[in-house]
């Protein structure tokens, strides 16, 4: 069986746009591990990291979690109320990217 792929959009405030190729959304796919198994937010930020990697590190530390001064939203909810990284990901996905003020 073919393993589960949804695209992922990442929302980026303004300020993220530069290392987001010039723009504040940045869309990716997200495979999952298994067949029987949904994308999460960390596939999508393992691609996120090959296609854009600038990006990437500013949005997660150098463990590959996200970065404490970054939170991100998944269907309106905090992904790290959702399980952080281990956060499901619904087909079409966005993800708000918030930097703490």
């Amino acid at each position: 069986m073919a393993k589960p792929v949804t695209l992922v959009t990442f929302v980026l405030p303004s300020m993220l746009g530069h290392w987001g190729s010039g723009t504040t959304e940045v869309r990716v796919f997200a495979v999952a591990d298994s067949a029987e198994s949904s994308p999460t937010l960390g596939a999508a930020l393992h691609t996120l990291r090959r296609t854009h990697p600038t990006l990437e590190r500013r949005l997660c530390d150098e463990f590959g979690g996200i970065r404490r001064h970054i939170s991100m939203f998944v269907c309106g909810e905090n992904a790290r109320r959702l399980g952080g990284l281990s956060c499901a990901l619904p087909p079409g996905a966005e993800v708000y990217v918030v930097p703490a003020l």
